[in-house]
């Protein structure tokens, strides 16, 4: 039985599964179908800056998937608002009761035009700290992360999808053991129930938790690593880190060094990074696995450069200091989405090679020659940076292809999505494992996913490493791993687990990791192939709530 699926009205799709995400999410009166959601928001974002040819051949490659704009980008093409940009950055700035407040306001203004936010909490005063004007202590940053949490509860970003949200913590701050353990779901009791607060969550993931609308990060800097480099040691906070996420998946870990050190803001899915307080993802990504040669790649990147520049001229901003930031940093998101695919077609195994390189050495040296030029001719500010790789969950699933730079996940797996205030799952045969049965007569149990690599985790550090050479800012990467208390994820591989995660935190911007069932409501569940291939195509309602905020923040992009 083949998976091929052919669609009337948008045969570019490669399911249904496809389509379904584009009716859900994307169609609407401006836009009835992929060729002309193409040409609308083509025309949309840069009709006033590209010539008629370049707008043309601008408007053939997002039709054809070679590039596509981030979510926003398609969501809000056609519409009176253009609120093109999925996340902001915001940084809590003073010590102060009235800066509380304000990063509420900004939280809020933010999260309610579509886009997610990531907050840097490091110079709230630690809990218990004297307040010399009221005689009071301070109650720390935990009560004001989880303001903002509660926030993402209430707002629907645009009236449209569940909020993103993302905090960070400096390894310093002498709240971070609190921090560290702060989503330990499973020490908490619910009254009344006698299980607990994960337990109560596994059967229905809106029930509130602690932190649970946010991923959580922790900043390492200069120091740390220097320590690491001189002495060996990694300190206890970093080993606590290291021993939470293979058992909780969170938090994750921020890395920010020299040039970079101040860098600790990021996104909701933490691939943009920046020092400045309400600065701005802008996001669209390559798909390898649609392009063909070298000269074809510089000409996708010359014109997805173009296009998010023209972004930063059109998205409208939801309050003053983003457009006054905007303006300075005119930062660009150009990811890449299909790397494993491509590597499958190339039929290499998950690793970097020599021709990966070449590609990837292309995608840098022309996003930034091409970056200074087009600045240069429509005479605005630079682009302080051009490349950030988003995780590409939604655009990801359009294109039928490997999101970012992830490995395929499973050559078959159930995927939950919120319809309305339902959530529903249909069975998914990945298209490129798919291609590789039909083709070849690949067997299904012999293609490697992320989930064979979970038992291989260097090798998935070893290649976010040799990526990230090439990327500007940050890379949104989870790796799978086996569950907690299993053969290959227990208390005896913690300290081989940090060692080599430390030995290449210097060429990493970030790490996170998702233990198999670490978090009620998972969005991707791995089933057989052959369970899936019977029901591709049909959609069924969950007859519990579950959330697809697990991996990471997997909308962005």
């Amino acid at each position: 039985m083949t998976g091929e699926y052919r669609s009337n009205i948008n045969p570019i799709f490669r399911s249904k599964f496809s389509e379904d995400i584009f009716n859900l999410k994307y169609r609407h009166d401006s836009a009835e179908s992929w060729d002309e959601l193409a040409r609308t928001v083509a025309i949309d974002v840069c009709g006033m800056y590209l010539q008629k040819s370049e707008l043309e051949e601008l408007t053939t490659m997002i039709r054809n998937q070679e590039f596509l704009p981030g979510g926003r980008y398609l969501y809000y093409a056609g519409r009176a608002n253009r609120f093109y940009n999925n996340c902001f950055l915001l940084k809590a700035e003073e010590d102060t009761r009235e800066d509380w407040a304000s990063l509420a306001w900004r939280s809020i203004s933010c999260l309610m035009t579509g886009g997610g936010i990531g907050v840097d909490y490091s110079i709230y005063r630690p809990a218990g700290a004297s307040l010399s004007k009221t005689g009071g202590v301070a109650s720390g940053v935990m009560p004001a992360m989880e303001i903002i949490n509660e926030s993402g509860r209430r707002v629907m970003q645009g009236g449209s999808r569940r909020s993103a949200i993302y905090a960070s913590l400096d390894e310093t701050h002498a709240d971070v053991h609190q921090f560290l353990v702060h989503k330990n779901w499973d020490e908490y009791i619910v009254p009344g129930t006698g299980k607990s607060l994960s337990e109560v969550k596994a059967a229905g993931f809106d029930f509130p938790a602690p932190l649970d609308m946010t991923n959580i990060s922790v900043n390492y800097k200069t120091d740390w690593l220097l320590k690491y480099w001189e002495t060996g040691e990694v300190g206890d906070v970093f080993k606590q880190n290291m021993g939470q996420a293979l058992r909780t998946a969170e938090p994750g870990f921020s890395f920010n060094f020299f040039d970079r050190e101040n860098e600790t803001l990021r996104n909701a899915c933490c691939e943009v990074t920046s020092e400045d307080d309400s600065d701005v993802c802008n996001l669209g990504s390559l798909n390898f696995s649609k392009i063909k040669t070298l000269k074809r790649l510089r000409e996708v990147v010359e014109l997805g450069t173009k296009f998010l520049i023209c972004g930063t001229l059109r998205a409208h901003l939801p309050y003053e200091k983003v457009d006054a930031v905007r303006q300075k940093n005119r930062r660009l998101g150009l990811g890449i989405m299909g790397i494993h695919e491509w590597l499958i077609q190339h039929q290499s195994k998950y690793e970097v090679t020599p021709e990966l390189h070449r590609w990837l050495h292309v995608y840098k040296t022309v996003s930034d020659s091409t970056a200074d030029k087009f600045t240069d001719e429509l005479d605005v500010t630079p682009c302080k940076a051009k490349r950030a790789i988003a995780p590409n969950g939604s655009i990801g699933i359009l294109a039928g292809t490997t999101t970012g730079i992830e490995p395929l996940f499973a050559v078959a797996f159930k995927r939950r999505y919120l319809k309305g205030k339902n959530w529903h799952y249909q069975y998914v045969v990945d298209s490129a494992a798919q291609k590789l049965i039909d083709l070849y007569g690949t067997k299904p149990e012999s293609i490697e996913s992320a989930l064979d690599l979970a038992s291989d985790y260097k090798r998935r550090i070893a290649f976010q490493a040799d990526v990230q050479d090439y990327v500007d800012q940050a890379i949104s990467s989870t790796i799978n791993l086996p569950s907690w208390g299993s053969d290959l994820n227990n208390e005896d591989t913690v300290d081989d687990f940090t060692e080599t995660l430390a030995s290449y935190a210097h060429r990493l911007r970030g790490f996170t990791c998702y233990p198999d069932g670490s978090r009620g409501g998972q969005p991707l569940t791995s089933v057989p192939y052959e369970e899936a291939i019977k029901q591709v195509g049909e959609e069924f309602v969950e007859a519990i709530d579950v959330c697809d905020v697990t991996q990471r923040g997997g909308g962005c992009g």
